[in-house]
């Protein structure tokens, strides 16, 4: 298909509103050769990340806060004060989660961040390619390429991709670059820390703590941290039934 013919079909279904889910399709089902290959299989790095929720302390937040130091990622001071949440990026965030058992009713909290799927549904409905996905399994936004267009945002099941809507003037740590207004954005897995052999400031943090419930490590190598806490059962992935395949488990959900 010539540019001005996929841009002309494109502009098509934009404009007919009822057939916008089939220009979603299109995108996806055009990329879905180049995403859905098998890149990691039993050789090279599979990185993936377990949360304990059983050590994960109630209220505690310093996993969030370590993610917002590090990254830049500060919520919007105004929005909290005037219900505009539209501003406020969450990297990582604690969600509610209430679940019947035998018991009764239960409520509890559950971290929730990006998930770096194997088949990521953001790569796939991307249409300049901007998201994409590492040779270790993260899956990363290029904000050069990022058009603002969110249909990564409405693909992701997990709602772990934001906007950012404004530039934030300036950025506390100097020792990463200032993040990019009028693009997407969503928890890096800290790759910049791993490629040096740092863990990601969420795990350092939870560490520091002495909760030690979040662990990032190799899912291709049975003895790694990870693939140790999976082994011994009981840990689960969030909608699993859709087949994207993401990379953080949870133990006690």
């Amino acid at each position: 298909m010539k540019r001005r013919e996929f841009l002309t079909a494109l502009g098509g279904t934009v404009l007919a509103g009822g057939a916008c889910a089939m220009g979603v399709k299109f995108l996806t089902d055009l990329k879905y050769e180049a995403v859905q290959i098998d890149k990691f299989g039993d050789r090279g790095l599979k990185r993936g990340m377990v949360i304990d929720l059983t050590k994960c302390a109630e209220g505690c937040t310093d996993c969030i806060d370590a993610c917002r130091t590090e990254n830049n990622v500060y919520a919007n001071a105004e929005g909290e004060k005037t219900g505009e949440t539209q501003w406020d990026i969450h990297w990582i965030r604690k969600v509610k989660v209430h679940r019947e058992s035998a018991a009764g009713a239960e409520e509890r909290e559950v971290l929730v961040l990006c998930n770096h799927c194997d088949h990521p549904p953001c790569a796939q409905v991307c249409p300049v390619q901007a998201t994409y996905q590492r040779e270790d399994g993260a899956v990363i936004v290029d904000h050069h390429r990022c058009i603002g267009c969110r249909y990564c945002m409405i693909a992701c099941p997990y709602s772990a991709r934001f906007f950012n809507y404004r530039d934030d003037g300036e950025w506390p740590n100097k020792k990463r670059p200032k993040r990019s207004h009028g693009v997407a954005e969503s928890c890096t897995l800290c790759v910049h820390r791993l490629d040096n052999g740092l863990e990601p400031a969420c795990v350092e943090a939870c560490r520091e703590k002495g909760n030690d419930a979040i662990a990032v490590g190799d899912l291709n190598d049975p003895e790694s941290n990870v693939s140790a806490k999976i082994a011994k059962g009981g840990a689960t992935r969030l909608r699993e039934d859709l087949g994207t395949e993401p990379k953080v488990y949870y133990v006690g959900l």
